[in-house]
């Protein structure tokens, strides 16, 4: 059953104020198309193959720079 937005105001006014940070980021999150799909799809329970396996220590073996450091450059760059 689909919700209103006034049932919705109702549920974020009665949260706790400890609970308002996790549901920004939900909410957020949802105003995102592409990470709403990426939410809704399904889990993939594939087991993961010998192949996928050796892939991903590969990838992680190569050099390259930290998410930190990324996110810093980006910035430096003005691209976020």
């Amino acid at each position: 059953m689909p919700i209103t937005r006034t049932e919705l105001h109702q549920l974020i006014d009665a949260l706790p104020d400890e609970s308002l940070p996790v549901v920004a980021i939900l909410l957020r999150r949802a105003q995102d198309p592409v990470a709403a799909k990426l939410d809704a799809a399904p889990h993939d329970d594939e087991e993961l193959t010998d192949e996928d396996l050796r892939a991903i220590k590969e990838a992680r073996s190569e050099p390259g720079a930290s998410w930190p450091d990324a996110k810093r450059l980006a910035c430096a760059a003005g691209d976020g």
